[in-house]
């Protein structure tokens, strides 16, 4: 009978990554905790290390989300007035 491959979530694989640097609990009780052989946990952790620098690397997403806001209340500001001009035309309609 054939195993399928287990795969975990980036999310996961960095919260045991973090459990592992803390070192609470050793590398067995990890293990046991999560049910991921100590190797994965061992790999995860290193590789958790190597990429750090690039969370530093790379700006905050702010800049994006200063723009996406200010084409959302565009669009909000775009609706209401369309919604407006839809009610005056029904009140003269007599609708």
């Amino acid at each position: 009978m054939k195993v399928k491959r287990r795969k975990f979530a980036a999310a996961f694989k960095a919260n045991v990554a973090i459990e592992a640097l803390r070192e609470r609990e050793t590398m067995a009780e990890l293990s046991k905790h999560y049910e991921v052989h100590p190797n994965m946990i061992s790999k995860w952790k290193q590789e958790f290390l190597d990429r750090s620098s690039e969370i530093f690397e790379t700006r905050a997403p702010e800049e994006n989300f200063e723009a996406e806001k200010e084409k959302l209340y565009a669009k909000i500001g775009q609706l209401e007035v369309e919604c407006d001009w839809l009610k005056k035309i029904s009140r003269r309609a007599g609708l």
